[in-house]
């Protein structure tokens, strides 16, 4: 009886860093702001099968997760991953540097303002064009 030996599958470190990003909604302009270097720099980063433990522990730092997470997470264990980082009292993402998150019921309200000014703007002109005639 033979015992085969199954090999372990190696995570893509840049797919679990892409993967986590994507979910939390961070561009790769904002990570790579964060890391002092290019977005295509970063973007290479990405696209790289294995990475430098130093490059990794400061991504897992920015996004807020362990390194071993990005070493050996899975698609199915980051999607569960990212649920418990959310925050029950108001359900956004934790995030320490909020500079890339934003509530987007402000984002929605910003824009009806700005579709009634414009409607406004719309009926000042044509009651301006009848009063003319």
């Amino acid at each position: 009886m033979s015992t085969e030996t199954i090999p372990m599958s190696k995570t893509h470190h840049g797919h679990s860093i892409k993967r986590v990003r994507d979910m939390l909604g961070i561009k790769q302009e904002t990570l790579a702001a964060e890391l002092n270097m290019t977005q295509q720099a970063f973007s290479k980063l990405e696209q790289k099968e294995q990475i430098e433990d130093e490059m990794l522990d400061k991504i897992a730092k920015i996004l807020h997760v362990s390194t071993e997470a990005l070493k050996t997470m899975s698609e199915e264990a980051t999607i569960n991953y990212i649920n418990t980082f959310t925050d029950n009292e108001n359900g956004h993402f934790f995030t320490q540097n909020c500079q890339y998150t934003f509530n987007p019921i402000d984002k929605i309200v910003e824009l009806y303002e700005r579709l009634v000014k414009a409607e406004q703007e719309k009926v000042a002109l044509l009651e301006e064009q009848l009063k003319n005639k």
